[in-house]
């Protein structure tokens, strides 16, 4: 946890990096994109790191986070801005989302050029992420647990694609006796080995 900041503001800018205070102790870092996602390294230190060695890991995730969530986590201390840098190359381009409505196997699949629609069980899109804005202190830092995948992640926590059917999997099983998380007939269930 840092010193709790009661004035702070989210800063949005593309570059601005932040540490945040993570599950178990962990801290993780993550850098604005210049379309005001977070991207998150694949990085995490039980003191704050150099910031070099930061952007120099790998993205491990990019993700919309909602700002007044940033604002409350840096007031109470859960985040933290280290400042504002260049923003890494992997963090430049846009990536593609998902967006999955209720009740259909039929997604739309969103890019800055195109947009389509697929199947949810097409191999193409199990690693893009589920349109969803995610909040800092409530629901990021098991996201990026699960994301960095060393220890056991919650069963629930979501992201892409391939994640969020195996939720609606364990959903499904878990309360077999409940119409709304029935699985359709035409359902592809998901490898997991």
């Amino acid at each position: 946890m840092f010193d709790e900041a009661p004035k702070a503001r989210a800063d949005m800018i593309g570059g601005s990096v932040y540490a945040l205070s993570g599950e178990h102790g962990w801290l993780y870092y993550g850098q604005v994109t210049p379309d005001r996602r977070v991207g998150f390294f694949r990085v995490r230190t039980n003191q704050i790191a150099d910031i070099a060695d930061i952007l120099a890991a790998p993205v491990m995730t990019v993700i919309s986070v909602g700002i007044a969530s940033i604002t409350s986590a840096l007031r109470s201390g859960r985040w933290k801005k280290l400042g504002r840098y260049s923003v890494v190359p992997a963090l430049v381009e846009p990536r593609p989302s998902v967006q999955w409505p209720v009740g259909s196997l039929t997604v739309t699949v969103w890019t800055p050029s195109r947009t389509w629609n697929t199947r949810v069980e097409d191999p193409a899109i199990q690693d893009m992420e589920i349109t969803a804005a995610w909040d800092a202190e409530a629901h990021v830092p098991a996201r990026l647990a699960a994301d960095f995948g060393e220890e056991e992640a919650s069963w629930h926590v979501g992201g892409p694609i391939r994640r969020e059917r195996l939720i609606k999997q364990e959903m499904a099983a878990r309360f077999p006796d409940a119409p709304w998380h029935q699985l359709p007939d035409d359902w592809v269930p998901v490898n997991v080995s």
